[in-house]
């Protein structure tokens, strides 16, 4: 027997909505997004967006979420793809410079931008910790790249990784500030040259 929902159903595409606002948000950061701003953008009233997603806090967790998984997930596949640490940031690297410069949504990477001048702690807290466990997995393929003698056993693994995630930030930033693709691949290039 199939049972009855309470109140009315959804009259949006949830999904659709969550790429809205997706869009809203790195486009303009956390903070400045409002829910008005998001209900305008989601074509949903603010009854309908705090019933499907909860407050605003919740919704751009369930966005950062849905990001990486998405428009975010060309880091993943590089690190998990690659046979070698070096192949996975060059890689990496070279995908950030199309994925933040693609015309088809806002240049950079939401989880760098909304995170400026973020002064809700739980957000701020929350893509620090995704960030810098961005910064691990490079580590970790890093090391387990010195482990195999692949990289030199005298790699300092930590700033290697570091490095590799403040060029990535940067290009964020610079594809933000109108760098094109081709900067953006020179940057990686030249990052590259940097490993040992």
């Amino acid at each position: 027997m199939a049972t009855k929902q309470r109140g009315r159903p959804r009259s949006f595409d949830r999904g659709a909505a969550l790429e809205k606002a997706t869009l809203a948000f790195w486009e303009h950061g956390y903070e400045p997004t409002s829910v008005a701003d998001l209900t305008r953008v989601m074509g949903i009233g603010a009854p309908s967006l705090y019933a499907a997603f909860g407050d605003k806090k919740a919704l751009f967790a369930e966005v950062v979420s849905a990001y990486a998984e998405t428009h975010g997930a060309f880091s993943t596949r590089a690190l998990t793809e690659e046979p070698t640490a070096r192949a996975a940031l060059g890689r990496l690297l070279h995908e950030a410079a199309t994925e933040y410069t693609d015309p088809a949504h806002p240049r950079g990477c939401l989880m760098i931008s909304a995170a400026t001048n973020c002064a809700t702690a739980e957000v701020e807290q929350s893509l620090r910790e995704r960030r810098n466990a961005a910064l691990a997995a490079f580590e970790s393929r890093i090391r387990a790249d010195i482990a195999a003698g692949v990289l030199p056993a005298d790699t300092d693994a930590t700033s290697l990784a570091r490095f590799s995630g403040a060029v990535l930030q940067g290009m964020s930033q610079q594809a933000r500030d109108g760098a094109t693709k081709e900067e953006l691949e020179a940057v990686a290039a030249l990052a590259m040259r940097a490993w040992p």
